[in-house]
């Protein structure tokens, strides 16, 4: 379960394991709102009001908000499923 504000643990894998060549244009306008949007949440909620859980998942997708591509766009790219970002 995600903290109050943030985008599930389920929600991230299904949206990070799904090519963006198989995403309509709405889909993927909407993965970027969500994940800009969870991004913000992580930034603006203290490490100490955090969940074991929801640590974990920043630290999996790289919202330390640090300009490092995180481990998901990593996996992502690995096996061919990244955009032409980064």
């Amino acid at each position: 379960m995600a903290d109050t504000g943030r985008q599930s643990m389920t929600d991230k894998a299904a949206t990070a394991m799904k090519p963006e060549s198989q995403k309509s244009m709405t889909e993927q306008a909407g993965d970027k709102v969500k994940g800009m949007s969870d991004s913000v949440a992580s930034t603006l909620q203290p490490q100490s009001e955090k969940s074991t859980t929801q640590k974990a998942g920043d630290t999996v997708s790289g919202n330390s908000n640090e300009g490092q591509e995180s481990l998901a766009e990593k996996a992502k790219h690995a096996m061919g499923l990244g955009g032409a970002e980064k």
